[in-house]
């Protein structure tokens, strides 16, 4: 029966992806046309399932640091947000003639967000770096360590004495490292992340822990370091053929019966007092509108881990199962109003802007973005390996150039070897909007997403900026929608790498400086 729930995501995932909305609505679609029919989820849907939150979590422990979740913004809005939602449901549930016990339980995990969901979405628009990213991941995890709370009450089970060691895993980073970088072989390389993933969710679940927490705490251990980059790029593909697994699973879990259907549709009515509360919250510790509506969008959801500690709770005889059926649906409901929204997050700010924007503190924000460039002609936006040559060369050319990136990470390693580099989203229209371009010639987007750079040279040119624009893309069929921004050129490395290959063919003198191919053009 495994070929049915794979074809049906693929043919649903097709589907929907056709009208404009993410795969992973058309497989909670597929799951829910399973379920309808009687189809169940066996073991090895279940292992997938959770092999690709491992590897999910995985990833985004390779993009967070802990000084930029220790922050007055992520502990204050993410623990008055959770009292202020407990508080909320508390009454209803009570209403709805769950015990006392049941409805504090139930009341607590629906505060949690979905950090399957908002990290896959921040992922996919290259922003588990910025600013608003950092925010809501930083919520994210707070809610996790209240989830593994409630796990280990419920359980049965309180963590090992052993779980104190894992405070000395920082300790084994500097091996960690050596151990990549002594991998030579790519595909040693990704064994060798799987194996961190899957081992890192081992060890917290053997010391009575979350394995979710664990692989999220593998990753952080790499987090900062260059090869974090190259192990989050070599997981991209397994890890999304993975988390069809958890859609499914979501999907596959059927309807509740009445009690629990009230439930939850009155969850579901409050879904936008949820979203206005972390706004309200964002804005009060001074984040600016945008950085606070973003990450509101981010978090518009029902958590994963409000099935995973329900179950738990269930099989405890705390909750009802049927409770744990609500969740399902509930969260599978939350997961397709979020995706649209999460596409168009941008068009709505764009619409909002002039009404949220009275609701910011006249205050120096916390995300506050520099507004001038100094004597620099050149700007290179990502600051990965392509903008790092492209920097370098412009230097060499005693060009005045400033790099610009949203990876803190990635910003401190390159000041460290001597680049000029400033934090900035370039997918923030307000940054365009208010920074002073009337020195630079070039902007040269060297970033990865499409969708990143088709928005930075949308608001570029509508701000009026009269310079050239470059960017970097992999794909031709980028190409068209980049020039159609308003890009003066885009570079295709692997296109050009080719072309030059034929030329020097072709050529009946060799120069021998002109074999050498520039390494930016040959990945």
């Amino acid at each position: 029966m495994d070929i049915v729930w794979i074809g049906l995501a693929f043919v649903f995932g097709m589907l929907f992806s056709r009208i404009k909305l993410p795969p992973l609505v058309g497989y909670l679609a597929a799951g829910g046309m399973l379920s309808a029919y009687g189809y169940e989820a066996g073991t090895a849907l279940h292992e997938i399932a959770h092999l690709g939150v491992l590897f999910l979590l995985f990833t985004v422990g390779l993009h967070l640091r802990l000084k930029n979740i220790i922050r007055s913004e992520v502990l204050g809005t993410g623990g008055v947000h959770l009292l202020v939602s407990a508080a909320v449901f508390l009454p209803i549930t009570l209403f709805l003639s769950y015990s006392l016990t049941a409805a504090v339980i139930i009341s607590v995990v629906l505060g949690f967000s979905s950090t399957v969901l908002t990290a896959k979405n921040l992922e996919r628009r290259g922003e588990l770096g910025a600013f608003h990213g950092r925010v809501a991941i930083g919520i994210l995890i707070l809610q996790d360590i209240v989830a593994i709370v409630i796990l280990a009450l419920t359980s049965g089970a309180a963590p090992s004495p052993w779980s104190l060691a894992l405070l000395g895993l920082p300790l084994i980073r500097p091996a960690i490292i050596k151990i990549v970088n002594l991998a030579n072989e790519e595909e040693l390389k990704l064994l060798f992340s799987l194996m961190l993933a899957v081992g890192g969710g081992a060890l917290f679940e053997k010391l009575g822990l979350s394995s979710e927490l664990g692989a999220l705490i593998a990753g952080m251990l790499l987090s900062g370091h260059q090869v974090a980059d190259e192990l989050s790029k070599k997981l991209w593909g397994i890890k999304e053929a993975f988390l069809v697994g958890f859609f499914l699973e979501v999907g596959l879990t059927g309807l509740p019966d009445l009690q629990d259907f009230y439930l939850a549709l009155t969850a579901l009515a409050l879904l936008p007092l949820k979203s206005i509360l972390f706004f309200g919250l964002m804005v009060a510790f001074k984040l600016r509108a945008r950085t606070s509506f973003i990450a509101t969008i981010s978090l518009t959801s029902y958590s994963e881990f409000t099935l995973i500690a329900g179950s738990v709770a269930a099989s405890a005889g705390f909750i009802p199962p049927g409770a744990v059926v609500a969740f399902a649906l509930l969260t599978a409901v939350s997961f397709a109003l979020n995706a649209p929204l999460a596409i168009w997050e941008e068009e709505l700010w764009l619409k909002m802007e002039s009404y949220l924007i009275k609701f910011e503190r006249d205050v120096r924000h916390p995300d506050q973005q520099i507004l001038s460039l100094g004597s620099a002609e050149y700007l290179v936006i990502g600051m990965g390996n392509a903008g790092q040559a492209a920097y370098d060369r412009l230097r060499k050319a005693d060009k005045h150039t400033v790099g610009m990136d949203i990876d803190p990470a990635r910003i401190q390693q390159n000041i460290e070897t001597g680049r000029r580099v400033i934090y900035g989203d370039m997918q923030d229209i307000e940054l365009w909007q208010n920074i002073d371009l009337s020195q630079i010639k070039s902007v040269i987007l060297a970033i990865g997403t499409k969708e990143a750079k088709l928005n930075a040279t949308k608001y570029l040119r509508a701000n009026n900026y009269e310079g050239t624009v470059v960017a970097l893309t992999s794909a031709e069929e980028e190409q068209h929608a980049l020039e159609e921004a308003g890009a003066s050129a885009v570079c295709i490395p692997i296109t050009q790498a080719g072309q030059k290959l034929a030329e020097l063919s072709l050529s009946n003198g060799i120069n021998p400086d002109d074999t050498v191919l520039d390494p930016e053009f040959t990945t």
